[in-house]
């Protein structure tokens, strides 16, 4: 449990810094919205009160109030499923989610919105703003997948 914690913590606090890094950025450069870093890559500023992908973002206050008290009871989940947990990656896949759902949670309680600012395109097809939260819960929920779908393989004796 310890290190699915450590890595939650680390994860949260990383992402933070990153968006206050990022505020920063674009307050230093009023109305500049977007800077092109590579072909593929942009570094923006989006404001999302909704949840993944933009869903839901209406702009009310309310709604950003409703999906942090829905990410909190998650996050109060996780960490009961963390704390029951031997597996040692398993925790830090949980860990992974933890401190991305805790990022965000952060931003819509002091900053009423997700601040997301990673936008990779392909031309002019551009995929969902994003930030370092989001790419955590990602990541953990593959690898909580994988560790789930491997699990059954090695008790089904499958290996």
């Amino acid at each position: 449990m310890r290190n699915g914690l450590i890595v939650a913590a680390a994860v949260a606090a990383l992402d933070q810094l990153v968006k206050y890094w990022v505020l920063g950025f674009f307050a230093a450069r009023p109305g500049e919205l977007g800077v092109a870093v590579l072909p593929f890559f942009n570094l923006v500023l989006a404001w999302n009160r909704g949840v993944s992908f933009g869903l839901f973002n209406s702009g009310e206050t309310s709604g950003t109030l409703l999906f942090a008290g829905l990410a909190a009871i998650i996050v109060a989940a996780l960490v009961l499923w963390l704390k029951r947990t031997g597996r040692g990656w398993l925790a830090l896949a949980i860990g992974l989610v933890i401190g991305g759902a805790l990022g965000n949670i952060v931003d819509r309680i002091f900053r009423g919105a997700v601040v997301d600012f990673l936008d990779f395109h392909w031309g002019a097809w551009h995929w969902f703003a994003f930030n370092l939260a989001d790419a955590a819960i990602t990541l953990g929920v593959i690898f909580i997948a994988l560790d789930g779908m491997l699990g059954e393989r090695r008790r089904a004796g499958l290996n």
